[in-house]
């Protein structure tokens, strides 16, 4: 039996499954978590802490129809100007709260689009974290950028502000692909782009590509791919699209019968990987790429790996708080999400209180599952001995878990006695592996394909 064949008669093509950048995965938060313990988290940091923080702006010039993120669309400055004063507000909240000494390891601005504010609003913003906390010594500050949505102003304050990574979304270059997922992007404007971003001192560059697109083949696959490598980004996200239009209801405009197969989605995949590899790229967990001397290789190499909202990252801050409408905080006791809703978010906040809505505590079992996900999604491997010392569990009760997951994968799966670990060929069922170590149930129609 080929490996593909053997890849179809686990369920590979059929599988809807988590992507597992927490655990238990968001559908799972609920009501039970409020703002008295978010604030009550942040009370319990150490002092003199390294955390990393999440800034979320949710406006978009323009609705990409195949993004599935909580985002809203404005051609006007005035309710970008307001979310700002509610981000500032809520920033002071913050700082009144946190412990002394606090460090900032890592600060991201995500959306939507942070570059649609206005270099004096970026400035604004930038002041308001300062006042939070100073950056950690090696901090890496990171920074979502439009290509269509950048200038030198607005580059020169993220610069000033001491952005060293910047990230920008590619999704594909083929002109009918784009007019398709309604995402126009030319090449010489990304290009412009990062020449603009390295122009300022910003070395590291990140790039998101995304297969599974409608009407992409592997030769419109294989010449957007070369085409982002003559920018040599430094690190690669090669995401798989989702296709979730009862979730995302702008993705109704995209045809579905123009989607590849599953079968030809991991032909597209493939295609990319291989590209990747013969640049130089080291292959990072099930969808990241990096030059060998980027941090994320680096962490690859050294087991230092983890992955959370972002996806895969060197971050090992045990705390992520997440400012903004919807954003997602991560703490050692549990998560806490804000109001969804701008509106929502927003008057909590000018009524003095932060606006968490829902979270999940943690459980000792939790604990360990997300653990044992976390290092299969990073490593491939579940390493027996660092489960059993971290978690008090049994050596017994794990070689139990290990045999019914290798049962569950046709014997696929290798179990000695220092852990269970996949195997190269067996990698495109990562995500379904992982799935086997969760305990929580699982809504089909809530997620995305396996590949």
């Amino acid at each position: 039996m080929d490996s593909r064949t053997q890849l179809a008669k686990l369920g590979l093509f059929d599988a809807k499954v988590p992507r597992y950048t927490s655990y238990p995965t968001a559908p799972h938060f609920g009501g039970g978590v409020d703002p008295q313990h978010f604030a009550d988290w942040i009370g319990a940091i150490p002092e003199g802490s390294a955390i990393s923080l999440y800034v979320h702006v949710p406006f978009c010039r323009r609705l990409c129809w195949f993004c599935a993120c909580r985002t809203q669309g404005t051609q006007s400055e005035k309710p970008v100007a307001a979310y700002l004063e509610t981000l500032k507000t809520e920033l002071a909240l913050l700082r009144d709260t946190l412990p002394g000494g606090v460090r900032l390891a890592r600060l991201h601005w995500g959306g939507g689009t942070p570059t649609l504010l206005s270099a004096p609003m970026m400035e604004e913003l930038a002041a308001a974290i300062a006042e939070i906390a100073p950056f950690a010594e090696d901090y890496e500050f990171s920074v979502e950028i439009d290509p269509n949505e950048i200038d030198g102003p607005r580059l020169d304050a993220l610069a000033a502000a001491g952005m060293n990574r910047a990230s920008i979304g590619v999704q594909d270059f083929d002109p009918h692909i784009q007019s398709t997922i309604g995402r126009i992007q030319s090449f010489d404007a990304t290009r412009d782009a990062v020449d603009a971003i390295r122009a300022r001192g910003v070395a590291s560059l990140n790039a998101d590509i995304l297969y599974g697109l409608p009407h992409q083949s592997r030769a419109r696959i294989t010449e957007s791919v070369q085409k982002l490598l003559s920018l040599s980004p430094d690190r690669v996200a090669l995401y798989g699209y989702a296709h979730v239009p009862w979730m995302a209801k702008r993705q109704q405009m995209i045809p579905s019968d123009a989607l590849p197969t599953p079968q030809e989605r991991l032909d597209l995949f493939d295609t990319a990987r291989e590209l990747f590899a013969w640049d130089g790229y080291e292959e990072i967990g099930i969808d990241h790429f990096a030059r060998p001397e980027d941090g994320l290789a680096v962490a690859a190499r050294q087991g230092r790996l983890r992955r959370n909202f972002q996806g895969y990252t060197d971050d090992t801050a045990e705390v992520l708080i997440g400012v903004g409408a919807s954003s997602i905080s991560r703490f050692p006791q549990g998560y806490a999400q804000n109001a969804p809703a701008t509106s929502a978010h927003t008057t909590a906040i000018r009524e003095g209180r932060f606006s968490t809505s829902r979270g999940h505590v943690f459980s000792d079992e939790d604990k360990l599952r997300s653990r044992m996900i976390e290092a299969l999604m990073c490593d491939f491997r579940i390493d027996a001995a660092e489960i059993a010392d971290s978690f008090g569990v049994s050596r017994r009760r794990l070689s139990a878990m290990f045999a019914e997951a290798q049962a569950a994968f046709g014997g696929l799966l290798r179990v000695t006695p220092d852990g269970l670990s996949i195997p190269p060929e067996a990698r495109p069922l990562t995500r379904m592996v992982a799935r086997a170590f969760d305990a929580y149930e699982l809504d089909k129609a809530g997620h995305s394909s396996a590949i």
